[in-house]
């Protein structure tokens, strides 16, 4: 049984004591919502697989590209089916990607694994009752930024293919989009040989003529501090970029994220808002 203090062990679970893949396994996942696809190659490497979840009378549904977190690290798409269902039972096909990870890579290769498997989607999608032309991209954590990043910097999906006009809306959960300079072994890791480190940072690419964004984080969220979806958030309006941002009182770094499960949405209403922001950036 589901509990508070299970909500407030979460962090605990999420950052490695206990595998996320043991917690989704336990996870009552949402009705109407089916695995349609599992480990379809997007691109020639091992890591370049998707899964896909559909709702159950899928047809020219909307389609939600899901990045998970995991501080580019560590993350297997087969451990979020819970906010895949969660999405393909509100209506839309969510994909999963798996995308490539260090050590075996650094920025920007999983930026560039992120919007081929993007450009992949707006190619193929229709076959599994997708529209290829009402892509959102939504993610957690390091998923937000590469969801973040895929959205604002054209030179990714332009360099695999896609075409940003078929995103119709960015989403991102406690994402990282402001942390120079570099003070954590894991951004000096992922980050320190980009020769530019300036355009690594979400708020750096921001330019105009750029689909909608939600931003949320949690306030008690000490691992990506709020001020990161602060100053990203001011910058998009800054340039006229619709954006809705969202602050969730008592809720962490990992809760954000849960409170998407069956158990926890009463913790917070993150995904009846993203919902709500996707269906309005779909009218």
């Amino acid at each position: 049984m589901f509990t508070r203090r299970t909500f407030l062990a979460a962090p605990a679970i999420v950052a490695g004591c206990t595998p996320l893949g043991a917690l989704n396994a336990v996870v009552p996942e949402d009705g109407g919502a089916r695995r349609v696809a599992t480990s379809v190659a997007y691109g020639s490497l091992p890591r370049h697989g998707l899964d896909i979840y559909a709702p159950v009378s899928a047809g020219n549904a909307p389609v939600i590209v899901f990045f998970y977190g995991g501080s580019w690290s560590s993350g297997r798409k087969e451990d979020y089916s819970f906010a895949a269902a969660a999405f393909a039972s509100a209506g839309f096909v969510c994909v999963l990607p798996d995308y490539r990870l260090y050590p075996a890579v650094r920025f920007p290769s999983f930026l560039e694994d992120c919007a081929l498997a993007t450009a992949w989607v707006e190619k193929n999608i229709a076959r599994f009752g997708g529209d290829p032309s009402r892509i959102f991209l939504a993610g957690h954590s390091a998923g937000a930024y590469n969801a973040v990043m895929v959205g604002l910097d054209r030179r990714y999906l332009d360099g695999a293919g896609g075409s940003l006009a078929a995103i119709k809306g960015v989403a991102g959960l406690a994402g990282p989009y402001d942390f120079l300079p570099l003070d954590t072994r894991t951004t000096i890791n992922v980050f320190g040989e980009a020769p530019r480190l300036e355009i690594t940072q979400p708020v750096n690419v921001v330019r105009r003529g750029l689909p909608p964004f939600f931003l949320a984080t949690g306030a008690d969220d000490d691992l990506v501090f709020p001020r990161n979806t602060i100053a990203l958030a001011k910058r998009l309006r800054g340039v006229s970029v619709p954006v809705t941002e969202k602050i969730y009182p008592g809720v962490s770094h990992s809760g954000i994220l849960l409170a998407l499960t069956v158990p926890l949405r009463s913790r917070a209403p993150v995904l009846a808002d993203m919902l709500d922001f996707f269906r309005g950036a779909n009218a």
